[in-house]
């Protein structure tokens, strides 16, 4: 063999060696969230607050897209469009509530997405089915359910105990109200906060004019007359409203409450963007409700 042949030859074997070894080096192409330098998992998460938790235990290991984040959209009139679509499509893992809060995203789901493409239905985790609240995300169940599982997943175990922390701040303060002021009467125009009542100890009233409201229905004559009632009842404490939804009918009873003297707290759907994440948003409500409940005490 031409002894120029025979160098040019075993060059191009060095070339070919090194390659191997950086190919091999890189995981074959794998995608390795965890490694610095390979490309970040993507999370698409329906809901703010969904999207922030995920942010929370993905950490630096994922690129992290909420649709619905607007805190002045009302989340009952929100429309895909084709970028949401194909954000959905092109997602390694995706995240929405369920049980009729998001149907938009099951029809979005319904194209064909990423192979391997992981979908979390936060509803699924805490046997919620369709008929319940939909508003899940204010039950102290649901976000420790979900930070688990994306904890497995993503497998970031420290993120979750730095998580798990500071809903321990959370759970002491329901906890706290509740030994304090369980039993209190309270409403409000729509759910959203029906399942941190129900945490808290409250009594609930007028559920089926809240029903009609969130269902966007018309609310009877019984079911306003009922309201109203409620509302002169002096036990009445405390009309919860969600501010991210203005209604004529939803606005007369916010001022009859004030005229009444009961107190009104306004509630958010969606992360507000002061809140740095969901404890904190979590916290800020609860440290309103405490304070009123302790000012008419």
């Amino acid at each position: 063999m031409n002894p120029r042949n025979t160098k040019k030859w075993a060059l191009e074997l060095t070339l070919v060696c090194v390659c191997l070894l950086a190919f091999l080096a890189a995981g074959c192409g794998r995608k390795e969230p965890t490694q610095q330098g390979e490309a970040k998992i993507s999370i698409v998460a329906a809901e703010n607050f969904y999207g922030g938790v995920a942010r929370q235990i993905a950490g630096d290991s994922a690129n992290v897209t909420s649709i619905l984040s607007n805190p002045n959209q009302d989340p009952h009139e929100f429309s895909t469009d084709a970028a949401t679509a194909r954000a959905v499509a092109d997602a390694d893992i995706v995240i929405y509530n369920g049980i009729g809060y998001d149907d938009w995203m099951d029809k979005l789901l319904g194209a064909q997405g990423k192979p391997g493409r992981i979908v979390i239905r936060v509803a699924d985790l805490i046997g919620a089915t369709n008929g319940a609240n939909p508003h899940i995300w204010y039950d102290p169940r649901t976000m420790p359910a979900l930070t688990a599982k994306l904890a497995e997943i993503l497998k970031q175990p420290e993120n979750l105990a730095a998580f798990q922390k500071e809903m321990d701040a959370v759970t002491s303060k329901i906890a706290e109200i509740k030994s304090a002021h369980g039993g209190t009467v309270v409403t409000a125009t729509e759910p959203v906060f029906g399942y941190m009542a129900d945490a808290l100890g409250f009594k609930m009233e007028n559920y089926q004019f809240q029903l009609a409201v969130m269902n966007d229905t018309e609310v009877s004559f019984q079911q306003a007359s009922d309201f109203e009632k409620s509302l002169h009842d002096k036990s009445m404490k405390i009309l919860f409203y969600n501010s991210q939804v203005t209604d004529p009918v939803t606005q007369r009873e916010q001022e009859t409450a004030k005229k009444l003297g009961v107190a009104v707290i306004g509630v958010t759907e969606t992360q507000p963007p002061d809140a740095k994440n969901y404890a904190d948003w979590m916290l800020a409500e609860l440290n309103q409700v405490e304070k009123v409940l302790e000012a008419n005490h």
